[in-house]
């Protein structure tokens, strides 16, 4: 893919890990403006070829040519910074940009304490950290790892309508398809270690992408019918061979090559048999958790995680539950698992209920004592096992039901590990594969009540398309926390809402449809506000003619000053309006120089009140007016 105007330009780039080769002599390069979506199975080299392009990493071949001056900014998938440096110091280490913008960018993000240091930040602060840190560098080039994980549902819509409107260009890789779809205008996938262009939205990539599996699919049999006929003739006698072309021989490899591709759907059937499970699930008997204020944090306080929570969960129900972060999800998991006590009240759980739990922690490790712990079972092994012997010390055999069985090894085949990966080491996976590992290890105990917290985070799209056939023929129940949107619309049917200070809302429905129920409700909340402004204005106008004229004087009629003011007053708030439009764009649009923001973030309340006392002498005249 030649770039036209091109910020950078990538010519027969290969790379490989040990003996696995990731990507071989592939090249593209990325234009100014465009917005680009890289897409890969986990362990196939994303993250290697980001790195290699912001320069943390050196290839085997090829080049990687910037434009010059060109100015990069790269969120890596795990940042890091020294533990010493505050939040605002890590926030100023690559940019030089004013703190007051820097603390509107850690204020979407939740990160209140801007003198804390970095070392006492969790995994998904400090990538918050290195968000605000990139956005206010201000790049023409801006390079994203993940950057969705460890933001709640309202931080990715932010920064989804944020780089919308941005002019900076973009190259990311991302689990998040309704991300993908918005932001990105073009995708690239890695696959087989060659790199497909796709110059659409995620929905045009799947289009396209099944086409061209459809014709590779057609090229394999037609090669398979070859491969037969030129098979019988390798096998003929050497003295009927040596009189033939030198040629074909040479083409037979080629052919038995290509006939021996295997075309791979992503997404696999997998209906295990789960355990029984009865009509009582469990019970949520007036909960209350609070947990008391951090100490030596600026201004934090109590949070009131759920106060006299009631709640009875029905059979093969399919729950998500939502909110920001910090508002107590995981501790309700937790809760429920019994892995933290309420202060007041109790969960009461149903004989038969079996869970199974997917941490968003991922396998926790005793470096001592060799135990990872998998759905509270410890399973004894450490990262120096393989793959195949950590899933068979869970189970050796998968019940299918009906007397069907899958081994270890086919199941794990399932969940995209080849006989090869399968023999890897624990030690040598990517974060994605290891998340995967750890998806098998739950599924595979045939658990009635499924609870993944966090699922979507560092699983690639393949992965996440066969959990989610999964679970929509899963016979048993269901709880997902998560803050990927299309997952959720795919997988639930019913959310609780966790607003804070302990309110927790019961919604019938999944979370688009949510959003948009939350949208009317606001307004419907703006209307009423507006009815009751008019309402004010009529008010204020039936005394003032009940004054100059008593109760029975005729209704007053605008003179002709006021019709012109009542006219001159529509062009002046479509004029304010449009401004207000644009103004609340720029702000938005991380192009503005430092001068430039202070002067339009001077101009916006003004310009508000101004609408605001525009808009009331409106109503006042043009209630007079009828």
């Amino acid at each position: 893919m030649a770039a036209v105007n091109p910020f950078l330009q990538v010519d027969d780039l290969s790379f490989s890990v040990g003996d696995k080769e990731l990507f071989h002599h592939i090249s593209f390069g990325i234009a100014e403006g465009q917005r680009i979506g890289l897409i890969a199975r986990n362990g196939t080299g994303k993250t290697s070829l980001l790195n290699i392009i912001a320069g943390k990493e050196q290839p085997e071949g090829g080049s990687v040519i910037f434009r010059r001056d060109l100015r990069v900014a790269y969120l890596e998938q795990t940042p890091t910074y020294p533990a010493e440096m505050t939040v605002m110091e890590a926030c100023l280490w690559h940019c030089k940009e004013e703190p007051r913008r820097i603390q509107e960018y850690l204020t979407k993000l939740r990160i209140t304490d801007h003198d804390q240091p970095i070392g006492h930040l969790s995994g998904g602060q400090l990538k918050r950290v290195a968000l605000a840190n990139v956005l206010c560098q201000e790049p023409d080039l801006l390079i994203l790892d993940e950057p969705t994980n460890h933001l709640d549902l309202r931080m990715i819509e932010w920064l989804e309508t944020y780089l919308g409107r941005s002019t900076m260009t973009l190259l990311m890789v991302t689990h998040d398809r309704y991300f993908l779809d918005r932001v990105c205008s073009v995708i690239l996938e890695l696959d087989d270690q060659t790199l497909y262009t796709y110059r659409g939205n995620y929905a045009y990539y799947l289009e396209k992408r099944q086409e061209r599996i459809d014709v590779a699919s057609a090229e394999v049999a037609r090669a398979n019918n070859l491969y037969r006929r030129e098979l019988e003739w390798m096998r003929s006698t050497p003295q009927a061979r040596s009189h033939k072309a030198r040629y074909r021989e040479e083409a037979f490899v080629d052919l038995e090559r290509r006939a021996r591709q295997r075309v791979e759907e992503d997404t696999v059937s997998l209906q295990l048999n789960s355990t029984y499970i009865g009509s009582k699930i469990f019970e949520a008997e007036y909960v209350s958790k609070t947990f008391p204020a951090r100490e030596g944090e600026a201004g934090s306080r109590e949070r009131v995680i759920l106060k006299d929570f009631y709640y009875n969960f029905s059979r093969y129900e399919k729950m998500g539950i939502v909110g920001a972060n910090g508002t107590g999800k995981s501790t309700f998991i937790k809760m429920l698992l019994g892995l933290v006590k309420p202060d007041s009240g109790r969960f009461v759980i149903g004989d038969t209920v079996r869970f199974g739990y997917f941490s968003q922690d991922g396998l926790q490790f005793d470096a001592a004592a060799g135990e990872a712990m998998v759905v509270g079972v410890p399973v004894w092994y450490d990262e120096r096992t393989r793959v195949i012997d950590a899933v068979r010390r869970v189970a050796e055999y998968v019940d299918l039901g009906g007397g069907r069985q899958l081994s270890a090894m086919q199941f794990l085949q399932h969940f995209l590990f080849t006989p090869l990966q399968q023999q890897n080491y624990i030690n040598k996976l990517s974060g994605g594969e290891r998340r995967r590992l750890q998806l098998c290890m739950v599924l595979m105990q045939n658990p009635n009540f499924l609870i993944l917290d966090e699922p979507t985070n560092d699983l690639d799209i393949a992965t996440l398309n066969i959990l989610e056939d999964y679970l929509a023929t899963f016979r048993g129940c269901v709880i997902v926390v998560s803050h990927d949107r299309y997952f959720m619309d795919k997988v639930v049917d019913h959310l609780l809402v966790f607003q804070g200070d302990g309110v927790v809302k019961d919604f019938p429905g999944n979370y688009s449809q949510f959003r948009e129920w939350e949208k009317e409700q606001q307004s419907t909340a703006t209307s009423k506000t507006k009815e009751q402004t008019v309402s004010k204005s009529r008010e204020a106008v039936q005394s003032r003619t009940e004054k100059e004229g008593g109760t029975d004087a005729r209704p007053r009629r605008l003179s002709f000053k006021e019709k012109r003011e009542l006219e001159a007053l529509e062009a002046d708030i479509a004029a304010l309006e449009a401004e207000k439009t644009q103004l609340e764009a720029d702000l938005c649009s991380g192009t503005l120089s430092v001068e430039e923001l202070t002067e339009k973030s001077k101009r916006l309340p003004l310009l508000a009140e101004e609408l605001d006392a525009k808009e009331m002498r409106w109503l006042e005249l043009s209630e007079i007016a009828g």
